[in-house]
């Protein structure tokens, strides 16, 4: 995986590490996100496993999940990165990380959906296709 766009500090990049909920709430209000303390301790179950990419000092830096239906489909989730180490490469080898893990846990499919200006990141950086979907708002928020 190059990584010649990532920063010049040593990254650890690493599957089902330790990650607080504490931490996860503040990764996603770094970057405007709304976390209520308490969703990752609620989810966590549900998942295949997490990337997380820490600092040397152990600062979590970014952050993607995967669900999954127990089976053969995986859903990729919660890709949030630090805005200060935004577009230099380090969202692509969260997301590229939980590919290959998934892959290596058996799964035939890995889903993700996105708003249209993440296309770019996750079409080209990440090298998911487009496909067919549907979506249904079960809120009126």
């Amino acid at each position: 995986m190059p990584t010649d766009n990532l920063p010049a500090e040593k990254l650890d990049i690493g599957w089902r590490r330790p990650v607080t909920d504490a931490e996860l709430v503040e990764l996603t209000r770094s970057h405007g996100g709304n976390a209520e303390p308490g969703w990752w301790d609620q989810i966590r179950n549900h998942s295949l496993g997490w990337v997380t990419a820490r600092s040397e000092s152990g600062h979590l830096l970014g952050f993607v999940n995967v669900a999954w239906d127990g089976g053969d489909h995986a859903f990729l989730i919660d890709t949030k990165t630090r805005p200060s180490h935004q577009r230099g490469g380090l969202g692509t080898a969260v997301v590229r990380r939980a590919v290959e893990e998934t892959r290596a846990a058996g799964c035939e499919w890995l889903f993700v959906d996105f708003e249209p200006h993440l296309e770019q990141f996750y079409l080209d950086s990440c090298g998911f296709r487009p496909t067919a979907a549907g979506l249904i708002r079960l809120t009126d928020d």
